[in-house]
């Protein structure tokens, strides 16, 4: 009953007409942030910190505080939202956690479903939402105290079981996808080390020991290579412009869904309780579960709304669930979960166990908050969806500058540099050439995600242990992540072998 008694007086804050006004500001310019490539959720937040104190200037301290986090918490889950519109109508992921969306989201707008699939998203990332608040309110203390239980040992393990699952999305050949995964990793090495401080594969050059920015590399490879292909093959040249049927979902749109939108959220909750683990990774696992679940795999990648309605469900409950760690840990699970909480303690709200006691009007009311806010996304997106799928009906020799110059302006307002212009070119010519020789680019960008991650737990592993590899077998948890991403591998190979030899019995 305390719970209750706290939520009702988060919401009694929550709804001051100021703070609705905070929270309807934070969602809508999250809405936009996703929608555009190359900004992202941390860029919007870090951005709009200093506005935030202007804002609340005339507010006392607590109430400025609650006001603040309000809006950046916002523009964070609101993106979550706004990420997967570009990435079905353009094919251009809006930040990382939409790039599972383009896989199945844009060929549904191809077919004249643009409307189905952007509803669907709206629809999932409701009600993942609303789940991963009913869950933060119930499961906030004992779900902390499993995530801080993981060493660097099991997050080591949980993300090579990350990179097993990629055959998931491997297409018609598992090789194909592990030689894009290994350039994904490979590609994640270069920049300076994080422990010796050396430059690797940098050549020199002082603007590559940040390393490679994903998301340049993630809108080249699927925006600008989508821009191409339809150049090479002259797909415009027939004046056949894909058209949007009904907006809303069919009632068979609706029980396709329910179970990837369900499963979705509670996936995507938990992984986003782990610190590090993320949206991203939420949605790549949700997106291949569903297909090893569906009983017509092939139709994934192909305009399968369970391929939509699953990595967006996934991706907004795990940034309810990444809010677990910050609030009652004071540990972020990403990087704009540091960036709020960076927010947090410049109002003098230090995030951590003792945050519901000395600071619960801030606590409560920003969970409040959410609750109401994404009950305006869902008011905001449903009505625009037919504004939205409008995009699609453009004809490609408009639609094609404008994917060009989203894609540039977004890239470049982040990193404000022409070398991340020439690497976003080099992306779109190398995605072009690897989408005609059927090689998968999903493995790639998670190889790019999850590499930096991989790296860092194992040495830390490998420290604590003094050099001892052993570690990673004799952690209980840490075993069976391995042992799961042994059975990922084997399992579908085994079947591959059976099933030529079965082929080879009944020809002789």
């Amino acid at each position: 009953m305390d719970v209750l008694n706290f939520l009702a007086n988060g919401f009694t804050s929550a709804l001051q007409w100021h703070n609705l006004l905070f929270a309807f500001v934070g969602v809508l310019i999250g809405t936009a942030v996703g929608v555009l490539p190359g900004i992202g959720p941390m860029s919007g937040v870090a951005l709009l910190i200093p506005v935030t104190s202007t804002m609340t200037g005339g507010l006392g301290p607590e109430e400025a505080a609650t006001s603040a986090i309000i809006l950046l918490a916002g523009v964070y889950y609101g993106a979550m939202y706004g990420g997967s519109t570009t990435s079905i109508l353009l094919n251009t992921p809006g930040e990382s956690s939409s790039v599972v969306t383009t896989l199945d989201g844009y060929q549904m707008a191809r077919n004249g479903r643009a409307g189905a699939a952007l509803s669907i998203s709206a629809i999932g990332s409701f009600a993942a939402g609303i789940f991963s608040l009913f869950a933060l309110v119930l499961l906030a203390e004992p779900l902390s105290n499993i995530a801080i239980k993981f060493g660097p040992a099991e997050y080591f393990s949980l993300m090579v079981l990350g990179l097993a699952a990629v055959s998931g999305l491997a297409g018609k050949s598992m090789t194909k996808a592990l030689l894009m995964m290994v350039m994904g990793l490979l590609l994640a090495t270069i920049g300076m080390d994080n422990v010796s401080g050396v430059a690797r594969f940098t050549y020199g050059q002082p603007i590559l020991y940040s390393g490679l920015e994903f998301l340049t590399i993630a809108v080249g490879l699927f925006a600008l290579g989508e821009v191409f292909k339809t150049i090479i093959n002259r797909e415009y040249s027939t004046g056949d412009v894909a058209r949007v049927g009904r907006i809303m979902p069919t009632k068979q749109d609706l029980k396709d869904s329910a179970g990837p939108i369900a499963r979705g959220s509670v996936l995507g909750f938990f992984i986003g309780v782990l610190p590090g683990a993320g949206a991203t990774l939420a949605s790549f696992f949700s997106y291949i579960m569903e297909k090893k679940l569906s009983k017509n795999p092939e139709k994934f990648g192909k305009g399968a709304i369970e391929g939509v309605a699953a990595p967006e469900s996934a991706n907004n409950a795990a940034s309810g669930g990444a809010m677990i760690p910050l609030l009652t840990l004071g540990i972020p699970g990403s990087g704009t979960t540091a960036i709020l909480m960076g927010a947090l303690i410049m109002y003098n709200v230090q995030p951590g166990p003792l945050l519901f006691e000395d600071h619960p009007e801030v606590a409560w009311g920003l969970i409040a908050s959410m609750f109401i806010g994404n009950l305006m996304l869902l008011l905001l997106n449903m009505p625009l969806v037919k504004v939205f799928a409008k995009i699609i009906e453009t004809p490609p020799k408009y639609l094609l500058p404008i994917i060009v110059a989203i894609s540039v302006f977004g890239v470049y307002a982040v990193q404000y540099n022409t070398f991340d212009l020439m690497l976003l070119i080099a992306c779109g010519v190398a995605g072009y050439f690897l989408v005609k020789n059927d090689y998968p680019l999903a493995p790639l960008v998670l190889g790019l995600v999850l590499g930096p991650m991989i790296e860092n737990n194992m040495r830390r592993a490998l420290t604590a242990s003094n050099g001892d590899f052993s570690i990673f077998i004799t952690k209980p948890t840490s075993a069976v992540f391995l042992a799961c991403a042994l059975l990922w591998l084997a399992i579908p190979l085994l079947l591959k072998l059976r099933g030529k030899k079965v082929l080879v019995n009944e020809e002789a």
